[in-house]
């Protein structure tokens, strides 16, 4: 009668184990999602300059060109700057290592997540010798997954927009996102009295204020995913006679 129970007792405890690791797999944070990927021609081979996440020429050139517009990961605008390995699955052309691309963009195609640049495209194949293999087929079938974005000896840089108009109107865009996590809310703070107030998201990685507070500033960013959240606050401010079209290093790095 012991030995009976000691095996119902050492089946059900298998049973659990693999509901339990069923129930991991199916919310794996390192598990691939299967779609279609395509990529855009032009003449450099790299990003666009006017892609919808607001980096400007910045988009086209950040990780060598490797970049992408994305369409429902795109989430109007807060997954811009994030990063994912993506690799197609046509064992004739393919390679295992597929390349890892920035979302700089918004875009669509047939049944596509992701427009490559044409040379992010091109890095998922074998060799050389089949780049312009898989650049014939146009549409590839992939898996991706997200990733961490990093930038060695970069800090996250704060690009103030050309358009914005010392003091009245303040706009800036945020370079070199780094880690896993998505940026979902910023603020603006006077260093003095360290008053704050939440700026608007105007696109992409664009962030706004029609009323900027006075003095040198602080720029708070909220890092966020689906386990958790942290403000990071740059080490450096911003100065308090800020000019459009500077930049301003933070002198952070998010890991």
């Amino acid at each position: 009668m012991a030995a009976t129970s000691l095996t119902s007792l050492s089946f059900v405890f298998a049973i659990l184990l693999i509901m339990h690791a069923k129930a991991k797999a199916s919310t794996c944070d390192d598990c691939f999602t299967q779609s279609r990927a395509s990529y855009y021609p032009n003449s450099d081979e790299k990003g666009t300059d006017s892609g919808r996440c607001g980096y400007g020429s910045f988009g086209a050139t950040i990780n060598d060109g490797l970049v992408s517009a994305v369409s429902d990961l795109y989430r109007d605008g807060v997954g811009c700057g994030a990063c994912y390995e993506v690799r197609c699955s046509n064992s004739a052309y393919c390679s295992d290592k597929g390349v890892t691309v920035v979302v700089t963009d918004h875009g669509s195609g047939d049944r596509t997540d992701f427009i490559m640049s044409s040379r992010a495209f091109r890095r998922m194949a074998q060799t050389t010798d089949t780049e312009s293999s898989l650049l014939s087929l146009g549409v590839v079938d992939i898996e991706y997954r997200r990733v961490s974005c990093s930038y060695p000896n970069k800090n996250i840089t704060i690009k103030i927009d050309e358009n914005s108009n010392y003091p009245h109107y303040f706009a800036f865009v945020i370079y070199y996102q780094q880690g896993k996590k998505d940026i979902t809310a910023v603020q603006l703070c006077e260093t003095q009295n360290f008053v704050c107030k939440v700026l608007d998201r105007s696109q992409g990685s664009v962030w706004t204020t029609n009323s900027p507070p006075s003095g040198a500033l602080q720029i708070r960013m909220l890092f966020s995913d689906d386990e958790d959240e942290s403000w990071v606050v740059p080490v450096n401010n911003i100065p308090e006679e800020w000019k459009a079209g500077e930049t301003y290093d933070t002198g952070v790095q998010v890991n």
